[in-house]
């Protein structure tokens, strides 16, 4: 392998070049299925799928659009790809976050929201931010910011079966997506 992985899909994907045309929900319903949120510290398994279904049923229960609620959905999506690095640390990597700006925008685009708007990845980053205190909230004890979050509604943080939230994340596009997967 030279500079592409070799997805799910068995799909030769560049991730630091990306092509829309090789983008596919099933590389990253699996992928992040499988992948383990806060890098894999909370009391159990908790996939960044699951964390990204539920920011999208959050932003579905504050009656933000359809464009949002996919949205967040695919807001961690670049993590298929790249992978993760913890917040503290990211935020130090400026090319890592170079690539994973690009690959965000293309995956956006392949979905039909690549001219999602400042206000839009406001609201994006709102629900994300809100799941990540409950989430350490409810998985770690601790609270992470002084004022709890608004919360449109009680969100499932159970550990669950990969194959069950990789579905839901892929049944979630097909019913939001206007490029229907």
């Amino acid at each position: 392998m030279k500079d592409y992985i070799l997805t799910y899909t068995k799909t030769k994907f560049y991730p630091i070049e990306p092509n829309k045309e090789d983008i596919y929900v099933e590389d990253i319903a699996h992928s992040l299925s499988q992948m383990a949120r806060a890098n894999g510290h909370f009391k159990h398994f908790y996939s960044v799928a699951q964390h990204c279904v539920n920011c999208c049923k959050e932003a579905k229960a504050r009656g933000y659009s359809e464009r949002v609620q996919l949205g967040c959905l695919f807001h961690d999506a670049s993590e298929a790809y790249l992978a993760d690095i913890t917040r503290p640390v990211k935020k130090y990597l400026t090319q890592y976050l170079t690539f994973e700006d690009r690959l965000q925008k293309v995956v956006y685009d392949k979905y039909g929201i690549g001219d999602v708007t400042e206000e839009e990845l406001g609201m994006i980053k709102e629900v994300d931010d809100a799941m990540l205190f409950y989430e350490f909230r409810d998985l770690m004890g601790v609270d992470l910011f002084e004022n709890p979050p608004h919360i449109a509604m009680t969100h499932d943080f159970n550990m669950r079966a990969f194959e069950s939230v990789e579905k839901e994340f892929i049944n979630l596009v097909q019913a939001l997506s206007k490029n229907k997967v």
